[in-house]
This record gives structure tokens, sequence and C-alpha cells, in this order.
């Protein structure tokens, strides 16, 4: 038998601001509410105070995957932070969540695939515990903090971007009937330029114009093909089934980027499953991003309705665009 990574323990985190519907109607003077609610099931969201980062998010998700396995954090062997709103532009976000958790012993590096990044650094953690035996705790993070960098003026973001984090704890374990069975990654990097934050990096660094431009501000630049995401996810579900030698209906749970209900229902029926295998969290959560994945994953958990031994899919997709699929036996 060989090593394997198995899912140890999950934690989730989303900060104490809460800003209902009807926040934003006051703000932008109009109602968004109704659209938000009929057509993304948003009823509210959450997002970080002044005093609070992206780190501070991981380091709460992180301790409470790490008291559910009863694992002290010197016992980690690899810390990955995926996120697209980083503590710095450098040094690394898993840094300074290692400082904070004081495991002295982990690695750490940052993953930015955006919002496919959760599941890209998974598949990349259990290529780690696959291959060396050196790495028997990984902690894999998706962090994401987007209201920082949300125009409060921009109606077609400020509404859906949200805030928080969500983690796995990946565990070596020499098994045949738990952990990882494969993965996939895919990109169309011609829609690079449709929508992200274009300021900050060496592209074009931050200057007084750039400011008054709002270009360090999340931008929507073109509206993607509706279809995409069910297109890509469905396809991605089916080529890992292939793989993994098992069939779609074989899956007790999907878990998918939460940005759109609709893509994801449309996924769901064009796979030929029922709606009820993917459970969502946006209606209360907004749209986590990175985080999103692993937040609905670990309240899935801790509601009671994944046992072990059942077969989890994880798809995501974000900006660049960028998409990862895993598939686990819980």
């Amino acid at each position: 038998m060989k090593r394997n990574a198995v899912i140890a323990a999950t934690g989730s985190y989303a900060p104490e601001w809460i800003l209902p519907n009807a926040y934003f109607n006051e703000q932008l003077g109009e109602d968004v509410d109704t659209w938000l609610r009929e057509n993304l099931t948003i009823r509210e969201r959450r997002w970080c105070r002044e005093d609070e980062s992206t780190a501070d998010l991981c380091e709460r998700a992180a301790r409470q995957a790490l008291k559910r396995a009863d694992l002290p954090p010197e016992k980690l062997d690899l810390i990955i932070v995926a996120t697209d709103t980083p503590e710095y532009i450098s040094p690394s976000t898993a840094s300074v969540v290692q400082h904070h958790l004081q495991a002295h012993r982990a690695a750490t590096f940052d993953l930015n695939a955006a919002c496919a990044g959760f599941v890209t650094a998974v598949d990349v953690a259990a290529k780690y515990i696959q291959a060396d035996e050196r790495y028997q705790y990984v902690l894999v993070i998706g962090g994401y903090a987007m209201s920082k960098y949300l125009n409060p003026a921009d109606k077609k973001t400020v509404t859906l971007f949200a805030d928080g984090a969500g983690c796995v704890l990946l565990e070596a374990k020499t098994t045949t009937g738990q952990g990882f069975l494969t993965s996939e990654l895919y990109s169309e990097g011609h829609y690079h330029d449709w929508m992200g934050i274009y300021a900050g990096g060496t592209h074009q660094p931050v200057t007084p114009e750039v400011l008054r431009r709002g270009d360090q501000y999340l931008k929507f630049v073109r509206k993607f093909p509706r279809e995409l995401n069910p297109r890509v996810w469905e396809r991605m579900v089916r080529s890992m089934c292939v793989r993994a030698g098992i069939q779609v209906s074989d899956i007790d749970h999907f878990f998918f980027t939460q940005i759109n209900i609709n893509s994801i229902w449309q996924t769901m029926d064009a796979l030929g499953v029922p709606r009820e295998k993917a459970p969502t969290i946006m209606d209360r959560y907004g749209y986590n991003g990175s985080a999103c994945i692993p937040m609905v994953l670990d309240e899935t958990l801790r509601s009671g309705r994944v046992q072990r031994g059942q077969k989890l899919a994880l798809v995501g997709s974000g900006g660049g665009l960028a998409f990862a699929g895993a598939l686990f036996v819980y």
C-alpha cells in the first residue's frame, strides 16, 4: 500500500461583521436586495473590520482544524495559503500564519490561482504527501479578504464579494480506503484581463494616477460567458471520474465555487445527479473566493452530512481563468 493524503480535519472562520443586503440598498440608493436574493440567493455576507486581515482569518480557521485533529502546531510539516488577497506583496501570508500558530517546523508558501487556488493547493499538498515521506501533516488554507479591494460605488462587485477562510488538514496514511483519488487543473489564459485587481504589481505599480482612476479595486472588465463554468465543471468532473474508475453517481457530495447558484444547479443537472448533493453557503456568506470551498466543506462536515468512506468532489474556478478539481474519499 502507498502513502496517501487523507482529510484529517477541517476548519473555517468568517468575520463577525455581518452586512445584510439592506446595507447596500442604503449605500447605493437603490434596491439591490431583490436581485441578489432572487438570482444568487445572497441575503448577507461577512466583511473584515479595519484591523482584520487575511492572515487573521487564516489563523482562526487553522486553529479550529488543529483543535479538531488534536494536533499541536509544531507537528505541521507544511502550510500552504491559497489567496489572491495576500497579507503583503512579499513575504508570503503563509509565513505570517506559521509565526502566529508557532508552527516552527512547518515550511510555508502561498499559491495564487485566484478563486481556484484552494483546490489547486490541495492538489499540490496531496502530491507532496504521496511523493515525500518527510511530509506527514500539511495544512492547506484558503483565505479571502476581498472587501479590502472593493469600490464602494461599484454595485457589481461590492454587493457580491465577501471575506472568510477555510482549511483542510491533510495527513499521510498508508491506506487503500481513504484519501486523494485524482485531480485536474485547467486554464484559459485568454480571459486573464477580464476580471481582476490590476494595480499593485509590476505591470501597474500603485501611483497617485492609478489611485485616482480606482485601478487598485477589483474590476469586472468584461462579462464572462454564462455557460463557461457549468461547461468546464461538468467536463472536469466526468474526466476525473474516468481516471478514478468511478461513476458520477458514486460521488456523494459536490463542493463548487460559490459564486453563482445557477451555475451549480446547471452543472448538477448536466451531470444527472440531485442538486441536493451540492451544498451551498452563499446565501449567508456571499462570495468568499478561495475560501468558499473549504468553508462549505467544513460546514457540511460539521453538520454530520458527510460520513467516512463517502466520495467528495471539489471543483473551483477563478480569474485567469483558472480551474481546479479534486476527488477524495473521506
